[in-house]
């Protein structure tokens, strides 16, 4: 073969590998650069988008891109594909998870409680034993507002084949009752502050009512993220704590803080005071956790319990 073109040759070589290798390693780069945060459009992660709102996470170096999910099954779904490094998401559908060998781990706690069963304004419904026979909906079968649902109707002599459940959105969780299309719903705050607070529904339990002191949402971080990234992530759940504390000194402030295009601030200003705003990991917590993941089992929605090691990882 010519000289020259076996010397062409050997150029062109060197720079498909040259220009390959650039990619792939700036590809990874910009991967592992930017953080994915998946959350659900509920004042419960209000943490995330009031940090992201204040530009707190770019202050600590980190590139954050913020994914919006309608319930916790979505997300967990995202988790378990790895198109999320971390998510704000209920317990329930983190266990269910954890339970089915999806690679991530609790690493702080959210908040407490913070959801509701409502009526429309003009409906005969009073209790919850006042269910039986009726159309309700939640936000998927894997939500808290689904696991709540079943211990309500456990503790009054009911079981969900009492009930005709379905899944909705959240924003159509309101539309229905607001046109009479559903009996009763199970949403998350503000969503069940914004069906009181338009006169169109009325609260027939609370989360407080129906299981206090329950946990509701938390951080969960996949493995890889945790291995490969751990003073990132150290920098989030400071950044998560932080902005915790700020919610809890001035939810009037943290109110205005929250992204308008989903939150109604007067709203807001209402259904914050409904939620019990926490951060990390105490002991009490995770014992409370494994109280709750007892119940759980109880009404079937998980197969197996799961150990404190199973679920948590405490970041120090």
């Amino acid at each position: 073969m010519n000289k020259k073109i076996i010397a062409l040759i050997a150029i062109i070589v060197i720079i498909i590998v040259g220009v390959g290798a650039y990619f792939a390693f700036n590809g990874s780069s910009s991967s592992s650069d930017t953080v994915t945060i998946g959350y659900l459009p509920s004042d419960h992660d209000a943490a995330v988008l009031i940090a992201d709102a204040q530009g707190k996470y770019q202050k600590q170096g980190l590139t954050v891109e913020l994914k919006q999910f309608n319930n916790g099954g979505d997300l967990m779904a995202a988790m378990a594909s790895g198109d999320l490094d971390l998510g704000y998401v209920g317990i329930t559908p983190a266990l269910s998870s954890i339970s089915k060998g999806v690679p991530v781990k609790v690493v702080s706690a959210v908040q407490n409680e913070g959801s509701g069963i409502v009526v429309p304004i003009n409906s005969n419904i009073k209790s919850i034993a006042d269910l039986k026979g009726k159309k309700v909906a939640t936000p998927g079968a894997s939500s808290i507002q689904y696991m709540l649902l079943a211990f309500a109707l456990k503790k009054n002599g009911l079981t969900m084949d009492d009930v005709s459940v379905s899944d909705l959105k959240v924003a159509q969780l309101v539309d229905s009752i607001r046109t009479n299309q559903l009996d009763a719903i199970v949403p998350y705050e503000p969503y069940v502050t914004q069906s009181v607070e338009e006169g169109i529904g009325k609260e027939i339990a609370s989360s407080d009512d129906i299981l206090p002191d329950h946990p509701c949402c938390v951080v969960v971080a996949r493995e890889d993220y945790i291995n490969n990234h751990l003073e990132d992530l150290k920098k989030i759940l400071t950044i998560h704590k932080e902005t915790t504390d700020q919610i809890i000194a001035n939810p009037e402030a943290a109110a205005n803080e929250l992204p308008s295009d989903i939150f109604d601030a007067k709203v807001e200003k209402e259904a914050l005071d409904n939620v019990d705003f926490i951060s990390g990991l105490s002991e009490s917590y995770m014992n409370n956790v494994l109280k709750f993941q007892g119940i759980e089992l109880g009404l079937g929605l998980i197969d197996k319990a799961l150990t404190k090691d199973q679920i948590f990882k405490v970041i120090e």
